[in-house]
């Protein structure tokens, strides 16, 4: 059928689209996208605030892309978010993980799966949304975060396989935890070819 082989091109909304009498897609935005301490919304907006940083988030996310974010250069990003702090009700505050697990990437142009299973990013930037007090939690304060940059290369050389990793794991490889404003000169960092190199 026409069209059936071409990839959508997705356009750039303003939120101000009418969708029904009364409401406008800011509408729809609003109400699907409030509550940014869920698993899924809080990894999506860890992906912004990331773009954000490193000077991409003027386009649209690609939802089935092999990487998260691509800084200027070409820089391909992994980004991966965990918390202390959950939506529903706790007895203890959960233990930070990441998942690092090798993934086969999305081909939109041909509508499969690569065969390789590998970690498709240059830089990983693991979102820690470190803030334990749920009566003063605020995703959109910036100081409740904090952010450590890798190198996709030291975590291929030193953990192979492995699908998870903790805050020591991170520390172990050298991660370099930053605040917001320094995710963008550790993603350039993290980048270079001298900082691929093995762990000694």
């Amino acid at each position: 059928m026409p069209g059936l082989a071409d990839s959508y091109n997705v356009p750039v909304r303003t939120g101000d689209e009418p969708v029904a009498e009364g409401a406008t897609l800011r509408d729809f935005w609003r109400w699907m996208g409030s509550d940014l301490v869920t698993n899924t919304m809080r990894g999506t907006f860890a992906e912004f605030l990331v773009a954000l940083a490193v000077g991409t988030a003027g386009g649209v996310r690609e939802e089935w892309a092999s990487h998260d974010v691509e800084a200027e250069g070409g820089v391909k990003i992994e980004v991966k978010t965990s918390a202390y702090l959950q939506y529903w009700s706790q007895e203890a505050l959960s233990t930070p993980t990441f998942d690092i697990a090798p993934k086969k990437a999305w081909d939109p142009d041909t509508g499969r799966y690569s065969g390789e299973q590998k970690r498709w990013s240059n830089v990983y930037v693991f979102c820690l949304h470190h803030h334990q007090d749920k009566l003063t939690l605020e995703p959109l304060d910036l100081s409740q975060w904090t952010f450590f940059v890798l190198a996709t290369a030291r975590l291929d050389a030193e953990r192979g396989e492995q699908k998870s990793i903790g805050l020591g794991g991170l520390q172990e490889l050298g991660a370099e935890q930053v605040s917001f404003e320094g995710i963008a000169e550790a993603v350039r960092e993290a980048a270079r070819p001298s900082r691929n190199q093995r762990v000694s």
